[in-house]
């Protein structure tokens, strides 16, 4: 075992036990301070509500790092099929504690928050990262991907919402709405033709082929399937937005006309 394995090997560990850490411990008292409210839902509310906690903190760090390294990290841009050990696989193997640390608490509370597009999402992630670190290739795809992670804190912030029963139509509840599913068409789906186009640039070139047969196939295989998943909730995420902005505007109408015939 080389150098950087145990490097990747105790980060994954570290990620892992700080987010159960956040989620059995920190959560529950932050949440307290913070939201007077988190005191009075059930538990299986609370249960998710730490599980999102969590998954916020994890996006914002990953999130972060990974536009910090798309933009300013030339080792892993110079070469995006090879670009040997950098500061992406780090952010890759933060994000891999994190997955294995989220699957752990959905199978154990499964009847609380198992859901199997989640399952299927973290498998495909985590399968797509084990190669990456292992064989230290398309570190460059892998980070780019998790820039889909500066979304979640919007998802989140729309369940917490519902979960303090805020107005559906509460100022903070409409603008969260339209900064999550602009973000998430941001950084989920008008990020795919540039992926794509970078597939495409390198298939069948010296560096693609030494990939050898099962990443390629990996690779391919993992970014459909969490692009599948990333347009059936954008058009999840677009249909309630849609509706949302359709009954604010039925109730402006609706209170101009009052006023007239008050008028």
């Amino acid at each position: 075992m080389d150098v950087n394995t145990k490097l990747f090997i105790s980060i994954i560990c570290t990620s892992f036990f700080t987010f159960q850490l956040l989620f059995y411990f920190v959560s529950y008292w932050f949440s307290a301070k913070v939201s007077p409210g988190f005191n009075s839902l059930s538990f299986e509310k609370k249960i998710e509500w730490n599980s999102r906690v969590v998954s916020t903190c994890h996006s914002l760090v990953v999130g972060i790092f990974g536009l910090y390294i798309f933009l300013f990290d030339e080792a892993t841009k110079a070469d995006p099929l090879w670009g040997g050990p950098s500061l992406a696989n780090a952010n890759i193997a933060i994000a891999s504690g994190y997955l294995i640390s989220d699957l752990s608490i959905i199978i154990l509370y499964w009847k609380v928050i198992g859901d199997k597009f989640f399952i299927i999402h973290h498998c495909a992630a985590l399968y797509a990262y084990y190669f990456i670190l292992k064989d230290g290739v398309l570190a460059y795809v892998g980070n780019f991907r998790l820039l889909a992670e500066l979304s979640s804190p919007f998802v989140n912030q729309r369940w917490f919402f519902e979960a303090l029963k805020y107005p559906k139509f509460s100022k903070a509840n409409v603008i969260n709405g339209i900064l999550m599913t602009v973000v998430f068409f941001i950084v989920r789906i008008a990020s795919m033709p540039p992926l794509y186009s970078l597939m495409y640039s390198v298939y069948g070139t010296e560096p693609y082929i030494r990939l050898g047969f099962l990443i390629q196939c990996s690779w391919i295989i993992s970014c459909v399937i969490l692009d599948v998943m990333n347009v059936m909730w954008m058009i999840k995420i677009s249909k309630g937005c849609i509706k949302v902005i359709s009954l604010i505007r039925q109730e402006k109408a609706k209170n101009s006309l009052q006023n007239g015939k008050l008028d």
